[in-house]
């Protein structure tokens, strides 16, 4: 507890007359301990501490009103950004000039008054520098109890800023199998996913399916034949918990480097708490929403109101340039939480420190959080304007689920085309896809591959037999594998690749006599396979050789592309 006494004891005897005569007491003590004493018992009064109070100028009141409701205490940046700095000033200078009677802040204004008091604090990020108005002090004003959890931000979004629909999906649970199954066969390429690389290799992560030793098989067998719903849920409550999950070190508009460490778990918590109150299935202003948090808790993540601390860069240079953020696809980097983001040396990127930057780092990271991770699992549909506009409004759903499963259906053509609903079992396109080439579909509720020569000595090669993937195809197609295929897969186990389309450079003569030369020639070695008594073919990068040999025969050669 810190005392009205316990605030003055730093400051001299002519700071206590100052404070005395601006609250309109007599101060007789003529030792600063003794004087602290008599001040601080004159000060506690109900009724004077009303008079001098209703005797604030406006935007004073207002200032300690912000103190009052946030329970009598404000992180010190935080206070003096929004309602001014204390100047500097020595007792010798402050006296001569009386600059108690000329305050340039709200702040000064208080802090002559007594009404105002620095200290530091104990709080779970560390000690921090806070304003406060003294308990005893405090407890006097008796503040009207504050109904903060029913404040709701932002306000119900108009039509035209819902125009365009984006219901909410679980293509996480897809990308995420995507994902693995990539690592599997050892790529860092995974295709076009509908969510964020970045978002989906840091869930696994915090889901123990991959670590820095690699895939974890019992944990992604068990994740891949959990029903969506429940493997959804799973998704969430991991991600909910994840001390190691970083969303601000995601928001593809900022880069952030150093050592320092955000409070992860609080901000979470902040947001979801921010959430809370807006009425579900109803269409809110993103816009607003965000607008309101900076106006009445801007300081949500950083408990301190330190906007200097944290080292973080725009993806993008004055100039207009973006960035991209080269990411490591190794899994023996660090999680997101410890790892640094580097970027491509261009140019130079805006650093993004101090409040003035807030809608860059702290809007952007509440954007990210609802346009990105809340849409990704399921918790809001969103709206724009226009098609791929700009999302513009959010609604919170009442329940989050996974998508209602439309027939699930394996397709296997006679020309080695499978293609996979995304509500087909998850563990069966992950086998099957490891057999396979992996083709771009336009439809985002189906996957397709094709079944090559190349695609199956690859999954040879890992210890992958022929006779798994027909296995695979009839436990899971829909209908029966057609003949001809189940044939050439056969074939294939027993003779591998037993047809080929080759492009060869061929070497056409007028006369036989010519090639027959030309084989017994020092060029020979540079020939092939023979075609015809004037054909034969040329090996790769020798026909510069096969030239020169030529018109030593007195023979010119002219080049032709087919």
């Amino acid at each position: 507890m810190t005392t009205l006494e316990q605030s003055l004891h730093k400051h001299d005897l002519g700071h206590l007359r100052i404070v005395a005569q601006l609250w309109g007491v007599d101060l007789r003590a003529g030792e600063r301990s003794t004087a602290r004493e008599e001040l601080s018992e004159k000060l506690l009064n109900s009724s004077l501490i009303t008079e001098v109070i209703e005797a604030l100028h406006p935007k004073t009141r207002s200032a300690l009103d912000a103190l009052i409701q946030n329970q009598g205490r404000i992180p010190w940046a935080s206070f003096t950004r929004q309602f001014g700095e204390l100047r500097k000033i020595g007792a010798a200078k402050r006296d001569r000039e009386k600059s108690y009677l000329n305050p340039l802040s709200a702040a000064e204004t208080l802090f002559y008054r007594a009404l105002l008091a620095r200290a530091f604090f104990d709080t779970p990020s560390g000690a921090i520098e806070f304003a406060h108005i003294p308990d005893d002090l405090f407890a006097i004003i008796s503040p009207p109890k504050q109904d903060t959890q029913n404040l709701i931000l932002g306000r119900p979004a108009r039509p035209e800023e819902r125009q365009q629909i984006m219901f909410a999906n679980d293509f996480i649970l897809d990308d995420l199998t995507t994902f693995l199954a990539a690592l599997r066969l050892g790529w860092e390429d995974t295709s076009p996913l509908n969510t964020s690389l970045r978002f989906v290799r840091d869930l696994g992560l915090a889901a123990h399916l991959i670590t820095s030793e690699g895939i974890q098989k019992d944990s992604v067998k068990s994740h891949l034949e959990t029903d969506r719903n429940n493997a959804l849920d799973q998704l969430i409550q991991i991600w909910q918990k994840s001390e190691t999950f970083n969303e601000l070190h995601q928001v593809p508009t900022i880069i952030c480097e150093g050592e320092w460490v955000n409070p992860i778990l609080d901000t979470r918590k902040a947001i979801f708490d921010f959430l809370k109150e807006i009425p579900r299935d109803k269409w809110w202003s993103l816009n607003a929403f965000i607008t309101d948090i900076k106006k009445e808790y801007p300081d949500f993540q950083r408990k301190a109101g330190d906007y200097d601390a944290w080292f973080i860069r725009s993806s993008k240079d004055p100039k207009g340039f973006t960035y991209d953020k080269v990411e490591s696809e190794s899994l023996q980097e660090k999680p997101s939480s410890q790892k640094d983001t580097q970027t491509k040396p261009f140019g130079s990127q805006v650093d993004l420190r101090g409040f003035e930057h807030w809608d860059e780092v702290e809007g952007a990271l509440i954007r990210y959080f609802i346009v990105g991770i809340l849409f990704w699992l399921g918790y809001v549909d969103l709206a724009s304007t226009e098609e791929d506009g700009e999302i513009k409004a959010f609604r919170v759903r009442k329940k989050v689920e996974s998508g209602k499963p439309k027939g699930g259906k394996i397709v296997v053509a006679s020309n080695g085309k499978i293609t996979i609903s995304r509500f087909a079992k998850r563990v069966a396109r992950y086998q099957i896809s490891r057999f396979c080439e992996w083709e771009v579909s336009k439809n985002p509720d189906e996957f397709r591959y094709q079944i090559t020569p190349s695609s199956l000595g690859r999954a040879k090669e890992q210890g992958l037999k022929v006779s798994h993937l027909l296995a695979l195809l009839k436990k899971q197609a829909n209908d029966e594998i057609p003949p001809s295929l189940g044939k050439a897969l056969r074939r294939w186990a027993v003779n591998g690749t037993e047809a080929r389309v080759e492009s060869l450079v061929v070497l056409r003569l007028s006369k036989p006599e010519d090639l027959r030369a030309l084989r017994e020639s020092k060029a020979g070695r540079f020939l092939g396979e023979v075609l015809s008594p004037t054909r034969v073919v040329v090996k790769d990068g020798a026909s510069s050789k096969i030239m020169s040999a030529l018109i030593e025969m007195g023979i010119f050669m002219e080049e032709r592309k087919v």
